[in-house]
């Protein structure tokens, strides 16, 4: 990738070349290169992958999917201020970035484009925030950096109220 590469961020197909994808997480690699397919096709996920145009390398890749997380799980500064059900998300399964990507701004660039696509379905769809479960300390402190905050009682599991965000 060189410095006036234009990237583009679109739904996985099968034209990308999912077999090279390595980030150095045997876990994320092996999704990318066999699993995100079949997730696609059965509807359980959506994959994004950031590609330099014109090319099926993939530079970084996300996925997202539905989820709805108790009341309970939320700060009580934040669930004092809901409905007392389960509450709508859009859940960031999986995110990463391509070695050869690495310390170029594509985990932003992928973040920032999965909450967008998240803002962009709440036209349609209630959406109150964005989850991320991260794999690692690590991930963690990249998404705090954003403003997720820990849900109560997983540790790993973060969230991003969506209210206010517009694109």
């Amino acid at each position: 990738m060189t410095a006036g590469t234009r990237l583009v961020i679109e739904p996985l197909a099968r034209g990308h070349d999912r077999a090279a994808f390595s980030c150095g997480v045997a876990e994320l690699d092996r999704y990318i290169a066999r699993q995100a397919g079949q997730d696609m096709r059965r509807r359980v996920a959506r994959v994004f992958v950031c590609v330099p145009e014109g090319s099926s390398g993939i530079l970084g890749y996300y996925t997202l999917s539905a989820l709805s997380i108790d009341l309970g799980a939320l700060p009580p500064e934040q669930a004092r201020k809901l409905p007392r059900h389960p509450v709508p998300c859009a859940l960031i399964g999986r995110l990463a970035v391509d070695l050869s990507g690495r310390g170029r701004g594509l985990g932003r660039l992928l973040l920032a484009d999965a909450i967008k696509r998240a803002v962009g379905a709440g036209s349609s769809l209630a959406i109150h925030a964005m989850v991320v479960d991260a794999l690692n300390e690590e991930a963690k402190a990249f998404y705090r950096a954003f403003g997720f905050t820990q849900l109560q009682d997983t540790p790993m599991r973060l969230f991003l109220p969506l209210g206010g965000l517009e694109w």
